[in-house]
């Protein structure tokens, strides 16, 4: 079984390198913005 295993890791390996190779690299999530302060002016009553 683990003969098996191995071979199906080798193809997930491979297959990731090819679809690697086509499209890119897998594309990494954006960074959070960092929200900016920002001074209102205060309303006057």
């Amino acid at each position: 079984m683990d003969y098996i295993d191995n071979i199906i890791d080798k193809l997930k390996e491979w297959a990731r390198k090819i679809i690697e190779a086509l499209l890119g690299p897998e594309a990494e999530p954006e960074p959070e913005p960092i929200p900016i302060p920002v001074n209102e002016p205060r309303r006057r009553r």
